[in-house]
Formats: structure tokens, C-alpha cells, sequence
């Protein structure tokens, strides 16, 4: 039998978006250079899982264009606004957005990339699926869908933007659990000009508690990762 993986799990609260960024490259640099030979030792895992004040973000291939907003106006609505290393076009984090990290040595895992995101979709999908809603995937977009397979209704409730080198993976997902989903208004959400979003509060109409969201969030985590989380 193969050992179980472990995973460490880090909680630190709402925290600036520069100094999560920061935090993960730091993880992310040492887990690199051992793959690469460029430091001994053994390379680990780490999840973050956090809220961030209002940011918007723009990945690699992404177009400022679809961020509607001046600076001036970024400033009335007390966002901030990054250009970062991760896949994909522009998202919003907030507070009542349950953000993740994965740090991860997806060899050490054991998994593909595709089976990462995979798995990353699967453990939302399961997360949602708890509150009694139900998700999916749709077909060439990334992240966790509501009515997928209705263009008009389609609707995201979790996005996924990464950045994987040398199979150590960063960045990460954002599940809408109570968020301001106005935020969105100012955005064109990963360019897709004709999908809306969506919040585990706006599909349930009631305010969810976050750490009971977390909670089943790791469990569905561990399920499909087979791993423990320790802290």
C-alpha cells in the first residue's frame, strides 16, 4: 500500500492579496528549485486557505481590457488590481470568497496536470453539491459551472487559475460562497462576455457560514486527493 500523502494546511485569515502572492512564490520557489536540482532536500506540500480584500487579477494571457474600471474608480470601490504569473484572463477576489492555494508537488501526489485541476474541480463540485447545489463542468472553459449545458443559464461559482512549472503547481481557485457579486459588474469574468457568475448564498438565498463551507470543503478535498490535511 501506497504511504498517504500528506498535505499542510495553512488558515491565516483575510489576507492581503500581495502578501498571499508572496507567501506562495516563496513555497512554490523552494519546492521548484529541488526539482530542479538546484537545492537539496525534500519538497512538500500546502494548501492556503484565506479571503482577500477586494483585488482584481489579471493572468498571463489576459486582456486589461476587460477590467472596466479607471484607476480612479478602482480606488472608489477599494480594490487593488495585480498582473500575475497564473493561466487565465481577469477574476475578482473579495471578502465572503473562499480562496485556495495549492502549493503542490503533483509528483510527489502522484497525479497529472490534468488530474489536478481535475481533482480541484471535483472536490468544488462535491463542496457545492453538500449545500444542495448542483455543478459541473463546462466544456472549454475551466472552472465549476451551474447549468452548463444551458448557454443562457450558465453560471460560474468557483473560477481555477494556476501557474504549474516543473509540475509544482500555484495559484489556485475561488469558490463564491458570500460574496459581493456586484464586483463582477466591473469585470468581463475570465473574457467570457456572455457568462454570468454565481455565490452559494445567491443559489441557497440565505448567508452561509464560512468555516462550516471550509470544513467540508478539506473533507471533499481529502476524498479526492487521498490525502490528510495537518496543520
Amino acid at each position: 500500500m501506497l504511504h498517504m500523502q500528506t498535505i499542510s494546511l495553512h488558515k491565516p485569515g483575510v489576507v492581503d492579496y500581495k502578501e498571499a502572492w508572496e507567501i506562495q512564490k516563496r513555497y512554490f520557489t523552494n519546492n521548484f528549485e529541488i526539482k530542479t536540482g538546484k537545492k537539496e532536500g525534500e519538497t512538500s506540500n500546502h494548501l492556503f486557505l484565506l479571503e482577500h480584500p477586494h483585488v482584481y487579477t489579471l493572468g498571463n494571457s489576459g486582456d486589461k481590457n476587460n477590467l472596466l474600471l479607471s484607476d480612479d474608480l478602482l480606488k472608489t470601490k477599494q480594490a487593488s488590481f495585480y498582473k500575475v504569473e497564473r493561466g487565465g484572463d481577469i477574476t475578482y477576489h473579495g471578502p465572503g470568497q473562499l480562496v485556495g492555494y495549492p502549493v503542490f508537488d503533483l509528483d510527489k501526489l502522484n497525479l497529472s496536470i490534468k488530474d489536478f485541476v481535475y481533482n480541484i474541480e471535483e472536490g468544488l463540485i462535491r463542496t457545492v453539491a453538500h449545500f444542495g447545489i448542483q455543478a459541473g463542468r463546462l466544456e472549454g472553459a475551466t472552472g465549476v459551472w451551474l447549468e452548463p449545458n444551458h448557454p443562457q443559464k450558465a453560471r460560474k461559482i468557483a473560477a481555477i487559475g494556476m501557474k504549474i512549472s516543473k509540475k509544482v503547481s500555484m495559484h489556485g481557485f475561488a469558490l463564491n460562497v458570500n460574496t459581493n457579486l456586484d464586483y463582477f459588474g466591473y469585470i468581463i469574468p475570465c473574457g467570457l462576455q456572455d457568462k454570468g457568475v454565481t455565490s452559494i448564498q445567491k443559489e441557497l438565498g440565505k448567508r452561509i457560514d464560512m468555516e462550516e463551507v471550509e470544513a467540508v470543503l478539506l473533507k471533499m478535498f481529502e476524498e479526492v486527493f487521498a490525502t490528510k490535511f495537518i496543520s
